[in-house]
């Protein structure tokens, strides 16, 4: 457990204040540490005497005296005042957190584990009715890009360039790496089943349009987009979450800077910028992976490879696929920013929520996916 109000920089005297309380002038006056360790040199009698001072409804309880405070100390507090927080309390920011879990239930009781199954009729109306806050809430997500887009359209001297410019590379540069090794194997194994085909018919010639057709439409895209979203996607999800449990976001809030502005919107920009770049360094490894491997299967030459491609696979091919890594990239980005701002400050909640952003991100990269198959099923196609 971790001190919400600690630093580095506290005396020892600090440390070794044991929780107390008083009631003065019909306030409840909290003081001390209530961490752990200030728990453990309390007296015996401290919580007795919490449990009685707390049966007053009436009575006012001030926190803001307490000089250390984390979740075994607001647990304390939490179970002497019934658990549930008192109609009148003064806290400071940082403290409410501490409080937060305990609030959204943090501890299941045995009464909990013994409740009936929920029907599936139930089931379903609920996941119904929590994919509906799910679009609403990336449907705001967006509409609040599109104002910041106007925004930066007025004042031009706020784009935060850097930040755009270092999740370029974090998301496109430092994943040349991983998206070539898929690609040249994808290819290579795409043309070697293929190949065998083929051969059987005696249509060696034609594994330049199924490779070109495959990769450069298909699977180029799709590969670079849920390499992304597993990697860069989940890694924004993390970064938000980790900044929601620091307190950061609450930081910026205070400070008045706007969190889309300066988090969401150049993550956006970024992966709609590095997945159509990543998409064409994908095809063109996958290319050269297949053009190896029909040489070695069909002894196909590679200049001949290479030749014949621009003519089987019609520009229109091309531009579909980087019109995919853009869409792509915007709702990668869009996915892993609703999740990580959907983060509470706990590490469970971290960890379910980053993997939940992955599993929607690649979800919804097939699903776009189809609906670009169907709506573009006979452009490019001779």
């Amino acid at each position: 457990m971790t001190d919400s109000n600690s630093s580095c920089g506290e005396s020892a005297p600090q440390l070794l204040t044991p929780p107390e309380f008083a009631v003065e002038r019909g306030t409840a006056v909290v003081r001390g540490n209530w961490n752990l360790r200030g728990l453990v040199s309390a007296p015996p009698e401290l919580r007795e005497r919490l449990r009685t001072t707390a049966q007053d409804n009436a009575l006012e309880w001030d926190l803001r005296e307490v000089a250390l405070l984390d979740s075994a100390g607001a647990f304390v507090l939490w179970q002497a005042w019934g658990e549930r927080l008192p109609e009148r309390v003064l806290l400071r920011p940082e403290q409410q957190s501490a409080f937060r879990r305990w609030q959204a239930g943090g501890i299941p009781s045995m009464q909990d584990a013994k409740r009936p199954p929920v029907p599936v009729r139930r089931r379903i109306i609920a996941a119904l009715t929590s994919l509906g806050e799910h679009l609403l809430a990336v449907l705001a997500l967006l509409g609040q890009l599109i104002l910041d887009l106007a925004h930066l359209a007025r004042h031009p001297g706020e784009i935060p360039w850097r930040e755009i410019s270092s999740t370029i590379h974090e998301t496109g540069g430092r994943a040349l790496g991983i998206t070539a090794l898929v690609g040249f194997l994808i290819g290579v194994v795409v043309s070697y089943l293929s190949s065998l085909q083929l051969r059987t018919f005696g249509a060696q010639v034609y594994i330049v349009n199924i490779l070109g057709m495959s990769i450069v439409r298909e699977l180029g895209p799709l590969l670079a987009a849920i390499l992304v979203a597993g990697r860069s996607g989940s890694s924004m999800t993390a970064r938000i979450g980790v900044m929601r449990v620091t307190q950061e976001l609450d930081a910026l809030a205070a400070m008045g800077i706007s969190q889309s502005l300066r988090l969401i919107l150049p993550k956006v920009i970024a992966l709609v910028v590095a997945l159509p770049l990543l998409v064409v360094w994908t095809d063109m490894v996958a290319l050269a992976g297949g053009a190896v491997s029909a040489h070695l299967e069909l002894e196909i030459g590679y200049h001949q490879f290479f030749q014949k491609l621009p003519a089987a696979v019609p520009v229109a091919n091309f531009a579909i696929g980087l019109g995919k890594a853009a869409v792509f990239g915007l709702f990668v980005a869009l996915i892993a920013c609703h999740y990580g701002l959907r983060i509470e400050p706990n590490t469970e909640s971290l960890g379910n929520e980053t993997t939940n952003s992955v599993v929607v991100s690649i979800t919804l990269v097939i699903l776009i996916d189809a609906v670009f198959a169907i709506l573009f099923r006979g452009v490019g196609i001779r």
